[in-house]
């Protein structure tokens, strides 16, 4: 039965793909996120429902009438094509280069497309609001699913495998959780309706229950970060990090001994076996930099080459055969730069940095003319994201996580709509400025109500992590 039921949404949804790339989008995204196939018993588990919507959605693109973009003419979208060029010249130039490389290959520039289709397509706030929707209700979902089983389990359930595709590892499936988190976060405190509200603020705990039975230290020092970067941003800051501390102390002492050992081998990471050999691992893709700084060992040719770059493998201390297996980087920093080289790190770095620095600049201007707006609600909601990825990806092996690149992609579109609002705004004002009303902006066209663009300097003040601001988003 739930193999028609996803057949038939997705066959139905075909035709609307095609007509509105916007739409197509959307089901892509939650296929991707929300992992509906995997929901399944039998054969639809195991059709190709994402590049079904992919080749309909962009056909409609193609074919489409009007005017239409691939993506926005941003540097970092020119960086993540540059990125897919470096990653190609790595991949053709490593010693064990073979046809079936291609493969995960071409799954990178898959990434990287769908990152930029998503700047050309989404082209407003309504459905840049839309897409931050759909991305955090598709990982609530498995928060929630997940953490009622926890608590049904007496907090015993212990997550080995994420639903599937790039969550199928728990520690990208926490990881994920974490960068979900503050959408869901941003969701709840502005939306007007009591009960869709409620829904998605209790939700979060549930996250934080599934990232638990996850026992994935790098999530937990993601949430962390994540939790200092919302509190940092919250209207006041004691108070903000006192109830982070309150928060932290009181799930410490509920969490079942099981997680609080997995999580204290972290101070023991000279002898603990999954840290010393995470330090091993940074060890060896150290000596990859060094010996191939420019285009380094290979796309995904870290463990192939791992025993060639290993100054300890193939003898233990007695002198007998080592029967220890390679390891992956462990760092996604220390990947990309051991397997692409030395000017693909930089770029990848670049590519965060502008992130937070964009981030930044709209804030900034954003909190220069109001006291309150919807874009600085977005503006901490994506900073404690990609805080979250930031230090989640440390310590996992995700240089090619397809929700960091949609993740920019997002924030690329955000500070384009967040620029076009504010251009906008000295006009709507000063047509309202002898009332001395409040700037309204154009109705979402989902969920109904007209809501405020943003207050005006003399206004009391809200927004994320502080009281919502009147009439949701």
């Amino acid at each position: 039965m739930r193999d028609l039921l996803v057949a038939g949404f997705i066959l139905a949804a075909l035709p609307t793909c095609f007509r509105r790339p916007f739409i197509g989008l959307l089901v892509f995204t939650l296929l991707a996120y929300m992992r509906l196939q995997d929901l399944t018993w039998g054969w639809a588990r195991f059709e190709r429902w994402s590049f079904y919507v992919a080749i309909v959605t962009i056909a409609g693109f193609v074919f489409g009438s009007g005017q239409r973009r691939f993506m926005l003419p941003d540097l970092r979208c020119w960086i993540m094509l540059a990125l897919v060029v470096l990653v190609g010249m790595s991949l053709v130039t490593s010693r064990f280069f073979v046809a079936g490389d291609l493969s995960s290959f071409i799954e990178y520039c898959k990434i990287i497309g769908v990152a930029l289709f998503t700047t050309g397509v989404v082209k407003n706030r309504e459905y840049l609001r839309i897409l931050v929707y759909v991305v955090a209700l598709s990982f609530g979902f498995f928060g929630v699913k997940n953490g009622i089983a926890f608590i049904l389990s007496g907090f015993s359930m212990e997550i080995i495998q994420g639903p599937g595709g790039m969550l199928s590892d728990r520690n990208d499936f926490s990881l994920a959780l974490c960068m979900g988190m503050p959408l869901l976060l941003h969701l709840g405190l502005s939306e007007k309706r009591q009960i869709l509200r409620r829904g998605l603020l209790i939700s979060i705990p549930l996250m934080v229950l599934t990232i638990v039975s996850c026992h994935s230290r790098g999530a937990f020092l993601a949430m962390g970060a994540m939790a200092m970067a919302i509190a940092w941003r919250s209207k006041n800051r004691f108070a903000g990090f006192a109830l982070v501390a309150l928060c932290g102390a009181a799930a410490w002492m509920a969490a079942p001994s099981s997680y609080k050992d997995r999580i204290s081998s972290i101070s023991e990471y000279e002898t603990e076996g999954s840290a010393r050999g995470r330090i091993e691992a940074w060890k060896v893709a150290g000596n990859m930099i060094v010996s191939k700084p420019l285009l380094g060992v290979g796309f995904n040719k870290f463990q192939q080459e791992y025993p060639s770059y290993d100054p300890k493998r193939g003898v233990e201390a007695d002198g007998n055969p080592k029967a220890e297996g390679t390891r992956v980087a462990h760092n996604s920093y220390l990947q990309i730069w051991a397997e692409c080289g030395t000017p693909a790190f930089m770029l990848y770095l670049l590519l965060i940095v502008l992130t937070f620095r964009d981030l930044a600049i709209v804030r900034r201007e954003a909190a220069r003319r109001y006291h309150s707006s919807w874009i600085l609600s977005y503006a901490n909601m994506f900073e404690a994201g990609m805080v979250a990825f930031v230090v989640g990806a440390t310590f996992l092996n995700r240089a090619q996580f397809d929700l960091f690149y949609h993740y920019v992609a997002i924030v690329v579109v955000f500070g384009k709509v967040a620029r076009d609002a504010m251009a906008e705004e000295p006009e709507r004002a000063s047509s309202t400025a002898e009332r001395g009303s409040l700037v309204l902006a154009r109705p979402t066209g989902f969920g109904g109500p007209r809501i405020q663009d943003g207050f005006t300097r003399t206004a009391p003040t809200s927004g994320f992590g502080r009281r919502p601001a009147p009439g949701g988003l």
